[in-house]
């Protein structure tokens, strides 16, 4: 068996989580309500404070939807009641990013700002010129828009100028030799 697929997922208070017949399972919380479609292979048995997540065969492509469709579950009820976050740092000379209403502009040696829009469950924190916090409920979407922000200046591995995670270490190249 999976090893994570057989582990249940516990509900914590003031969570309510419910699976309609086509495996539509939706999940409530104090932070707002997220859904997923999980395949129809797999049962999810939801118990008095936990769910708990079965499949019927134990051929190649159940097995690979035990595990997935409990991260899923669990990714749900974390992110209904603590929610889900990613740090990212602007590094290099005059290399800012400001908030106006709800869009991030970034001025990251470009002849031109870059504008990000928020997206519908996620949103921007500025709290430095230089660090940018996304926030939001559905951990997808959360670094799908990290990604994209990162992706407008990644790092460059000579002087490590860029937009890089908070955790991320670049690996640096030496430049020229000289004589």
């Amino acid at each position: 068996m999976s090893r994570i697929g057989k582990r249940p997922v516990a509900i914590p208070a003031g969570v309510t989580i419910n699976v309609s017949d086509d495996n539509l399972v939706t999940v409530k919380g104090p932070k707002g309500q997220l859904s997923q479609q999980i395949h129809k292979n797999i049962k999810v048995l939801v118990d008095d404070n936990e769910v708990r997540v079965e499949r019927p065969a134990d051929d190649k492509f159940n097995k690979s939807l035990h595990g997935l469709s409990r991260t899923l579950i669990y990714n749900m009820v974390e992110g209904v009641t603590k929610g889900f976050q990613k740090n990212l740092e602007l590094v290099g000379v005059g290399y800012r990013a400001q908030k106006q209403g709800n869009k991030l502009v970034l001025t990251v040696g470009y002849s031109h700002p870059v504008e990000i829009n928020e997206e519908a469950g996620v949103e921007f924190e500025v709290p430095a010129p230089n660090r940018i916090i996304v926030k939001g409920i559905d951990k997808q979407k959360v670094g799908a828009l990290a990604s994209k922000i990162r992706s407008v200046r990644p790092p460059e591995p000579y002087k490590g100028k860029g937009i890089k995670y908070e955790n991320e270490r670049i690996l640096r190249k030496v430049g020229k030799a000289g004589n």
